[in-house]
């Protein structure tokens, strides 16, 4: 299998690597931008290789319902289907049989076996095990693939106990269907156990024991409460295998965020919001300050801005309705470079123009990706 990760530098207990892959080298912390049906929302595969995006998600049940992975696969794999040339990861699917099973009418039905559950397309039937599931995403060709996993919500500890340890017996049935096909997409497993540090350390151990090539971390309170998220991880690092690569699911709405599970140890992180919330008028801005990875240190490293504590610039507010400058004046996205005003993307979202969604998505994925090549130098020059 053509799959390395070295951690190349520390600086506290952040780090700094390279993880190798069929399609090329990743360079570690990494944003990876979500890809959800086969696009980044508003760009193209040209504008998502310019914001120096190295790795990219696409999302299992997605590409499952439509087109499906059989026309994927025929069609020369997900890389060739999308022409992106680099690499991919997909998730396994079990987020969004969770989150959006939850919806009225379209519940999911759980058993050891899987999930039956119907699409939110067209309310049609399907099913997903730990075993269709690798199928699936070695159909697609991704170059990381997740195990199945039950993405447990915030409940009681007997139901978090029963996911976590179906999860356990999903990651063994996902890893023996991993064996018997190609070898050359790394699996990742991951670490559930709810908001309970027990669980939490006990998945990880779990997880860990079954060596891998990498280890996630997952469930609803990771990455949508970040403090209980930053707590979880500081729960199990010393527990999983420091020369695997660490990836926090869901991770990356706020330039913030970022820091705080790069200063933690964490190697990867993935996030809708960057794009999501271009499209909906708010646009990154501000940036880093201080050169300590140590949280207690008075230069510890944290972002900034002068607009609001999530370092967003809300396009449509009449205060950009003549201001002729960039976004940001230091920015080197396309965006910015070309010299599009905040007055003319203030008039673009206010007239729902579609070039807007390309121009503040092109600005916000960029925006990630350079933080995360600020703090890997950061690291690297400690």
């Amino acid at each position: 299998m053509k799959f390395a990760f070295t951690i190349t530098h520390k600086h506290g207990t952040a780090r700094a690597g390279e993880m190798v892959t069929t399609h090329g080298v990743v360079k570690t912390p990494v944003y990876m931008p979500v890809g959800t049906i086969g696009t980044v929302k508003a760009l193209s595969s040209e504008d998502v290789i310019q914001t120096g995006a190295q790795i990219i998600l696409g999302n299992t049940y997605h590409l499952h319902l439509r087109p499906g992975e059989a026309l994927v696969k025929k069609l020369g794999g997900l890389h060739q289907f999308m022409n992106w040339p680099k690499p991919i990861l997909t998730d396994s699917g079990g987020f969004q049989v969770f989150s959006l099973g939850q919806e009225a009418g379209k519940l999911s039905k759980i058993d050891e076996d899987g999930v039956t559950f119907k699409s939110h397309l067209d309310g049609s039937i399907h099913r997903l095990t730990p075993e269709s599931s690798i199928q699936i995403q070695r159909a697609l060709g991704a170059d990381i693939i997740m195990a199945f996993d039950e993405c447990t919500p915030i409940k009681d500890e007997v139901y978090v106990v029963q996911a976590m340890e179906r999860t356990h017996r999903w990651l063994k049935r996902s890893q023996e269907e991993w064996q018997r096909g190609i070898h050359d997409q790394a699996l990742f497993g991951i670490i559930q156990g709810g908001d309970y540090k027990h669980l939490r350390q006990e998945s990880a151990a779990f997880v860990n024991s079954q060596d891998l090539p990498g280890i996630a971390i997952g469930g609803v309170s990771v990455g949508y409460f970040m403090e209980k998220t930053v707590e979880h991880i500081n729960w199990v690092k010393a527990i999983i295998d420091p020369t695997k690569p660490f990836y926090t699911m869901g991770v990356g709405r706020d330039p913030q965020d970022i820091v705080d599970v790069v200063m933690a140890g964490v190697d990867m992180f993935d996030c809708v919001a960057p794009t999501r919330l271009a499209r909906n008028g708010a646009i990154y801005h501000g940036y880093l300050e201080g050169s300590s990875f140590d949280h207690t240190s008075p230069d510890r490293v944290r972002f900034v801005s002068e607009f609001n504590r999530k370092g967003r610039l809300q396009i449509g507010n009449a205060q950009f309705r003549d201001d002729n400058r960039p976004i940001m004046e230091e920015c080197d996205c396309a965006t910015c470079r070309a010299g599009y005003s905040r007055a003319y993307l203030n008039h673009l979202f206010k007239s729902d123009e579609l070039l807007y969604y390309r121009l503040s998505s092109i600005h916000n994925v960029r925006f990630m990706v350079r933080l995360c090549e600020q703090l890997r130098e950061k690291i690297i020059s400690h």
